[in-house]
């Protein structure tokens, strides 16, 4: 056997096993002794697509396009114009996407029925659903898909047609309907009869879904599909680093925001060039963690690099402005996001308008805000949707005098954001439920609400937030000795404080001594009690 024939047989025995480092290197030393077979070309383009090598992946597939045209594979040459198409969407070049799928169509005009007809109907209804919110197409493809796999005996074509249709149900507001579509729609895929990329296409499109509708315990469920099919397709790139995205997604509403913060900027960085709007997903994640933690200039940057992604960072942004008291620019802000978005999309968006326009003094406006987000809730009955527009409507009620109502309203609210295990939310609903307390004469109540959201604000560190509740420091200590305190008691040592607050370790060394002095203690043991008790940590 010659050396070539040798490196062919083990990278196609390596890529059978998905050893895609192996492959990838037999593969291409092959290719340096004659040109590559076709398939085997597609082998290693598909080996540095799963290595993350997306630049040689693309310039891979986009060779055997113009190999099979030349040779006049129309079939094949078709196929791999969809599967260019689906890389460079995924990517996040949507526009390089739609210009893949002309070529895939022109490759294929006239040819007999074939799966990959199928292939491309669901790539064009899929990005036709995702331009102009209209499931109508999306649920007629569907229709037709069913009928070509029957016809041309291909499970994924069938498995498309049920996503097409989960996805256009969610969007009418049948969401229990949508979602029995897709969990149907998964089997083909956990049984293999789906190509692995597709297959990861649709588990990011489903997991994304479920972001939206807020729904956690949905996103939670899948999110753990999607480790546990990706721990047998790929440790190396694209779905891994998107499971783990969403995990901290996951992360982040439960309040683990230093791990988030420590991971999720970098990864998000690693998916710019291959997953461009889960690389987005991520960067808005870090800002509003950022912003929330008082960090301005950090909560910018991350923003910025979500809108490079090609992802709108709004409610962020403008929640942003908001707490510098630029009310105006803010409510411009979401009302230019508001008017380009599917009622999905501004759902996410309606609780960020309704504060900002109370805010600014326009109780009307906000009224309207809050309207569409319980007919949106109602529609949709999304728990997320739910607890965002009761909260949305308690702040108006709270602003009109109506304490009682409000404080009805918020009892939904807390038992949604409790359920969902939405820390912030649970917090934020403690200090308006203070407010309804203290409106109706109930000051022990009040205070203990207020204490409640104080101590999960500090736990979270939302400076910005708990400095506003806190009032005069318990022992006389400055905003920044207890930010301090409080990171000391949870284990911190100097120079992670001093990482984390942006200080020299000298600096937290002699905050720490004044610290020491003020409380009475003499040790980092005796400080974390003495901030336990006074709610500090």
């Amino acid at each position: 056997m010659t050396e070539l024939d040798q490196l062919l047989t083990s990278g196609r025995d390596a890529f059978a096993r998905r050893d895609w480092t192996a492959a990838e290197r037999d593969f291409r030393e092959a290719a340096g002794l004659a040109p590559l077979p076709a398939d085997d070309l597609a082998a290693l383009s598909d080996s540095r697509w799963w290595l993350g090598d997306v630049p040689a992946a693309l310039a891979g597939a986009e060779e055997l396009y113009r190999r099979l045209t030349a040779a006049g594979d129309r079939t094949g040459a078709g196929m791999t114009a969809i599967e260019l198409a689906l890389r460079w969407g995924t990517r996040g070049d949507l526009a390089m996407a739609s210009g893949w799928l002309s070529r895939a169509r022109r490759s294929l005009e006239g040819l007999a029925a074939q799966p990959a007809y199928g292939y491309l109907r669901y790539m064009e209804a899929s990005m036709t659903m995702d331009f102009d919110g209209d499931p109508g197409q999306a649920a007629g493809a569907a229709s037709e898909l069913d009928a070509q796999s029957r016809s041309c005996r291909d499970p994924a074509l069938a498995c498309f047609g049920r996503v097409l249709s989960g996805l256009a149900l969610a969007r009418a507001g049948n969401v229990d309907a949508a979602f029995r579509q897709l969990d149907e729609a998964m089997l083909p895929v956990l049984a293999g009869e789906v190509p692995a990329e597709w297959g990861g296409d649709i588990y990011c499109t489903v997991i994304h879904l479920c972001h939206s509708l807020g729904d956690y315990a949905r996103m939670r469920a899948w999110t753990g599909a999607l480790g546990r099919w990706t721990s047998g397709v790929s440790s190396t790139f694209v779905y891994a680093h998107v499971t783990r995205v969403h995990e901290l997604q996951l992360l982040s509403a439960e309040g683990e925001w230093d791990v988030v913060i420590s991971e999720i900027g970098p990864l998000s960085e690693r998916l710019a060039g291959a997953h461009g709007w889960m690389a987005g997903a991520g960067f808005c994640e870090l800002g509003d963690i950022l912003r929330l933690r008082g960090d301005a200039a950090g909560a910018r940057r991350a923003y910025a690099r979500a809108r490079e992604s090609g992802v709108d960072p709004q409610p962020g942004e403008a929640l942003l402005l908001a707490a510098e008291g630029r009310s105006a620019e803010a409510l411009d802000c979401l009302v230019r996001s508001l008017g380009e978005g599917s009622p999905l999309d501004r759902a996410r968006l309606l609780l960020s308008a309704t504060k900002t326009a109370l805010t600014a003094g326009m109780p009307g406006l906000a009224e309207a805000y809050c309207s569409e987000l319980e007919q949106t809730a109602s529609r949709y009955a999304s728990p997320g949707f739910t607890a965002w527009a009761a909260e949305a409507r308690a702040r108006l009620l709270l602003s009109a005098g109506s304490h009682t109502a409000a404080l009805e309203a918020l009892g939904t609210a807390i038992r949604i954001y409790r359920s969902q295990r939405a820390r912030h939310g649970i917090a934020t609903a403690h200090e308006l439920l203070a407010l309804c307390r203290l409106g109706l004469g109930q000051g022990d109540a009040a205070a203990a609400d207020r204490a409640t959201a104080l101590a999960i604000y500090r736990g979270l560190g939302a400076g910005p937030d708990a400095r506003r509740l806190a009032g005069p420091l318990p022992g006389g200590l400055t905003a920044r000795e207890a930010e301090v305190l409080a990171l000391v008691s949870r284990g911190a040592s100097n120079r992670d404080v001093a990482a984390a607050l942006v200080l020299s370790e000298k600096t937290v060394g002699r905050h720490l001594a004044n610290i020491f002095a003020k409380i009475g203690v003499t040790s980092r043991t005796g400080a974390a009690g003495w901030a336990r008790e006074n709610r500090l940590a």
